[in-house]
């Protein structure tokens, strides 16, 4: 079962819940993108302005909801997006030599697939259980 809001003693500012709705919208956008255009998913949402931009966001506020629920969720959207980043260089690494010669293409693009509907599965449940004022999982 997951921790609601209410597991922890430190009050959270509306506003910061505010602030986390939005780095959650950036992230969405750039997922969406990635899925309704010729973009892939990992790629917009690695290297996209809006996802960018809510990674900065993420940094800039960090310890302003330092003891709070809300840290769970700003933890929860960096580690989406460095683990991303992780999985992204680790399968580029494998199979892109073995592109060069069109045997590593469709494990390439099955692995970019796969991490891009992780990234999508992430985003849309950490936002979820924002909605909800829950915490996410460490």
């Amino acid at each position: 079962m997951e921790n609601s809001s209410t597991d922890t003693t430190v009050a959270v500012d509306p506003r910061q819940v505010s602030y986390t709705h939005l780095m959650y919208a950036l992230h969405a956008v750039a997922v969406a993108v990635g899925i309704l255009t010729a973009a892939s998913i990992v790629g917009y949402f690695l290297f996209s302005l809006p996802s960018i931009v809510a990674v900065i966001m993420n940094y800039v506020r960090r310890d302003a909801v330092r003891g709070t629920w809300l840290a769970s969720h700003f933890s929860w959207q960096l580690r989406t997006f460095w683990w991303t980043l992780a999985w992204t260089i680790g399968a580029s690494l494998l199979f892109g030599p073995f592109a060069l010669i069109l045997i590593g293409i469709p494990p390439l693009v099955a692995s970019y697939f796969a991490i891009g509907i992780w990234t999508a599965y992430r985003v849309a449940r950490g936002w979820i259980a924002l909605k909800d004022n829950r915490l996410m999982p460490a």
